[in-house]
C-alpha cells in the first residue's frame, strides 16, 4: 500500500457579521403565480405562532372547540383519539388535561411537534406526538374511536386529491361507526367576506400586512403575508393558500368515500385577543360523520394465524460468530425466543432454520405470515441477509421487517452516512479507503476508529480498532485489508462521548420510540478503548462482555427530541419497516453524531432493543408481539 498521511487542514474564512435585511417582493399583481406548491412545509414555525397567536394560542378558543368536540361525538376518556394536523398540541393537551388518556397527535411541522412535546412534558401529560404526513396515516387499522381536524387545518394541498387522501387514510383507521370531526372554513361565507387587504400590530414591535385573492379557478384563497419588525425590518414575505369547500361539496366528498350520518353540527366563530383580521378562522363549519360498519376481521380464537419464524441455520458455519459457528449462548438465545413466542398463544407457530430445504418448504406450505429473524443472512452469509425477504417477496408471503432494498442500503455504512449528512443529521468525519487504491491520502485525525464499510455485529471492530497515531493506523489497516479482502475500510474520527441507542417500533406516522438506552463504560479497564467491540458481543470471557452495562438515558427533553427526530427521519428516508435501532454517540465536545442505522436489529432477549422495551415495562414476549403486529397491520391484517 502506498499511503500518505495527510496533516489535518484547518480551513478558515472571514465571517460577515452584517445581517442583510430581507427584501420584499414589492407590489404583486398575481398572488397565485408566486405561491409555492408545498408552502405548508416551512411556514408553520415561530412566526406562525406570532401572527396567528391571537386565535391559535387562545385558551378560550381551545376550550370551546374541545367542548364542541365532546358534545358532538360523545367521546369518553378511555377512547382512542387521533388529533390530525395537531400543530402545537393545544387540543390534545386540553383533552389529556380533562382525563382523556389515549390521545395521539400528528403534524407535518417539526417545530410545532417539538413544541407540543415540550408543553405536554411541562404539564406532566403523556401524549404521543408524531411528525408525519396526514395523507399517509398508519396505525392499527380499525382501532381509533375518533379522528379530528380542528382549527381549520384542512385544504392546504395544491390538489383536491390530496385532501381526499387524508380522508381515505382516516377512514382506514376508524373503528366501525368511529367518528370524524372536520372544523373547516365555511367556503360559501368566505368567498363573499374575505378581506382583500389588512394590516395589524402583533405586539409592540411586530406588525403584519396581508393581501388575499381567489385562485383563477375560484377554489382556493391565496394569501400573501409580510411580517415586519419595527427596527429590524421585514422578517418574512410569504405565501399560503387554502381550498375552500361549501357545505354541500364536503358532504358529497365524505358520502362518496363511504362516511355515514354526515351532519353540520354548528358554525364556529373564533375569538381573538387582538380583535382584528381573523382571516380563514373567522367563520367555520363544524362537521361530524361516522365510518361505515366494517366486517369483523379478527381471527376466531379457535383458528390461529400460521406464522413461520425464519432463523439462521445452526448447522452451518457462521463467520461472524465466535469460532465461526453457533455457540452455546446462541442456542440458548434461540431457546428463549421460542419460549417467549409460545407464551403469546396467538399464532400457530413453526420454525424454519434449515436453509437447505427452506425454499421448498415455503413453496409447498406457504405460511400466512413470516416473522423474519434471520439476521445472519441466507446460509449464514451476512451479505445475503436481503435474500430471505427477496424470496418472500417473490412468493408473495407477508413478512416482518425491512425489505431487500433497505437491507442492502444499510449494509453499506458509508452510504447511510452520506444520506444522513445530506439530511442535516450530524455524522462523524470519515475517510473512505479501498484496498485497490494505489495511493490514498488519509487524514491524521487522532484518535481514529477503523472498521469495514460493510457488515454488522461489530465485525472487524476490535479493541485495536481505535488508533492513536499513524503507525497504529497503518498496522490495523493492513490487518483489516487482509481479514476482509476487497472490502472498503472506513476511517472515522473516534467519538469519545456518551453513546445512545434509539429503538423504534411501528410504521408511518405512528412510529413509537422506546425509552432511549445509554451505554455505560465506567467499569471497563482504562487501557481499553470505550467501544462496543466484537468482543463485547461474541466473547463472554472478555472484559468488554463482562464490564459494559446499559441503562436508561437521563436526557433533557430537547436532547430526547433531537435523538428521536433524527431516528424517525432516518427510519422514513431509508424505508425501514416495523422496527429499527439507531445508534448515536457524542464527540468530545458533546455534539451528537450518528454511528449507524440497524434495520431488523438484534431481537435476542439480552439485546439493546429488549433492554429498551424493559425500560418501558414491556416484556420480551410483548416486544416480539408488537413487532409482529406492526408488520401485520402494514399488510392490512389484524389479530
Amino acid at each position: 500500500m502506498n499511503i500518505k498521511i495527510k496533516k489535518k487542514e484547518v480551513l478558515t474564512k472571514k465571517i460577515d457579521k452584517t445581517v442583510k435585511p430581507l427584501k420584499s417582493l414589492g407590489p404583486i399583481s398575481d398572488l397565485e403565480r408566486h405561491l409555492p406548491s408545498d408552502w405548508w412545509k416551512n411556514i408553520f414555525n415561530s412566526l406562525y405562532l406570532k401572527t396567528d397567536g391571537d386565535v391559535v394560542e387562545n385558551d378560550l378558543n381551545t376550550k370551546y372547540e374541545i367542548d364542541l368536540l365532546i358534545k358532538a361525538t360523545g367521546i369518553s376518556t378511555n377512547d382512542q383519539l387521533l388529533d390530525v394536523c395537531c400543530g402545537q398540541g393545544r387540543h390534545s393537551i386540553e383533552l389529556a388535561r380533562r382525563g382523556f388518556s389515549k390521545v395521539k397527535g400528528i403534524d407535518r411541522s417539526r417545530y410545532l411537534i417539538r413544541l407540543a412535546r415540550k408543553r405536554a412534558l411541562e404539564k406532566g401529560l403523556r401524549i404521543q406526538f408524531s411528525e408525519g404526513d396526514a395523507r399517509k396515516l398508519k396505525g392499527v387499522s380499525h382501532s381509533v374511536d375518533c379522528v379530528f381536524l380542528l382549527g381549520n387545518s384542512f385544504g392546504y394541498f395544491e390538489r383536491e386529491e390530496d385532501d381526499i387522501s387524508i380522508l381515505n387514510s382516516i377512514l382506514l383507521l376508524l373503528k366501525s361507526k368511529g367518528k370524524l370531526v372536520l372544523d373547516i372554513v365555511d367556503g360559501s361565507w368566505m368567498r363573499q367576506h374575505f378581506e382583500a387587504r389588512s394590516w395589524e400590530w402583533i405586539d409592540q414591535q411586530h406588525f403584519v400586512n396581508r393581501e388575499r385573492s381567489l385562485s383563477s379557478d375560484g377554489t382556493r384563497i391565496i394569501t400573501r403575508e409580510v411580517i415586519t419588525h419595527a427596527e429590524k425590518g421585514i422578517l418574512a414575505d410569504q405565501f399560503y393558500a387554502e381550498r375552500i369547500y361549501e357545505l354541500s361539496e364536503i358532504k358529497r366528498i365524505l358520502s362518496d368515500l363511504g362516511f355515514k350520518t354526515i351532519k353540520d353540527f354548528c358554525s364556529v366563530q373564533a375569538l381573538s385577543t387582538r380583535g382584528q383580521d381573523l382571516g380563514m378562522m373567522a367563520n367555520r363549519l363544524f362537521i361530524t360523520c361516522e365510518a361505515p360498519a366494517k366486517k369483523n376481521i379478527h381471527v376466531s380464537t379457535t383458528v390461529k394465524k400460521r406464522m413461520t419464524v425464519i432463523l439462521g441455520d445452526h448447522r452451518l458455519p457462521d463467520a461472524v460468530k465466535k469460532d465461526g459457528k453457533f455457540n452455546t449462548e446462541d442456542l440458548e438465545t434461540i431457546k428463549c425466543l421460542k419460549k417467549a413466542l409460545k407464551k403469546l398463544n396467538t399464532y400457530q407457530l413453526s420454525f424454519l432454520d434449515n436453509h437447505k430445504d427452506l425454499l421448498q418448504k415455503l413453496i409447498h406450505t406457504p405460511p400466512d405470515f413470516v416473522f423474519n429473524l434471520c439476521d445472519e443472512g441466507f446460509k449464514n452469509n451476512a451479505k445475503m441477509e436481503l435474500h430471505i425477504p427477496a424470496l418472500l417477496e417473490i412468493l408473495g408471503v407477508p413478512y416482518s421487517g425491512a425489505a431487500p432494498t433497505c437491507l442492502s442500503l444499510c449494509y453499506d455504512k458509508s452510504k447511510v452516512r452520506a444520506i444522513a449528512d445530506s439530511m442535516g443529521i450530524p455524522v462523524a468525519q470519515e475517510t473512505y479507503y479501498h484496498p485497490n487504491d494505489q495511493a490514498a491520502n488519509i487524514p491524521s485525525v487522532f484518535p481514529a476508529l477503523l472498521k469495514p464499510a460493510y457488515g454488522d455485529s461489530s465485525i472487524g471492530i476490535t479493541q485495536n480498532a481505535v488508533v492513536y497515531n499513524a503507525m497504529e493506523l497503518l498496522d490495523y489497516l493492513t490487518e483489516l485489508t487482509y481479514q476482509f479482502p476487497n472490502t472498503p475500510i472506513l476511517i472515522q474520527e473516534f467519538l469519545a462521548g456518551n453513546e445512545y441507542s434509539v429503538g423504534l417500533i411501528g410504521n408511518g406516522s405512528l412510529v413509537e420510540a422506546l425509552p432511549i438506552l445509554e451505554v455505560n463504560y465506567d467499569q471497563l479497564p482504562q487501557e481499553l478503548p470505550k467501544i462496543l467491540s466484537y468482543e463485547s458481543k461474541w466473547m463472554p470471557d472478555s472484559a468488554y462482555w463482562q464490564k459494559i452495562s446499559y441503562h436508561e438515558a437521563l436526557l433533557s427533553a430537547d436532547e430526547q427530541s433531537k435523538l428521536i427526530d433524527y431516528s424517525k427521519m432516518l427510519f422514513e428516508r431509508l424505508d425501514c419497516r416495523d422496527y429499527a435501532r439507531m445508534d448515536f454517540r457524542c464527540d468530545a465536545y458533546g455534539k451528537l453524531k450518528l454511528l449507524e442505522v440497524n434495520p431488523n436489529p438484534g431481537w435476542c432477549w439480552d439485546g439493546k432493543l429488549n433492554l429498551m422495551a424493559g425500560f418501558a415495562g414491556i416484556s420480551y414476549e410483548m416486544l416480539l408481539d408488537k413487532i409482529c403486529k406492526a408488520a401485520l397491520d402494514r399488510y392490512g391484517y389484524s389479530i
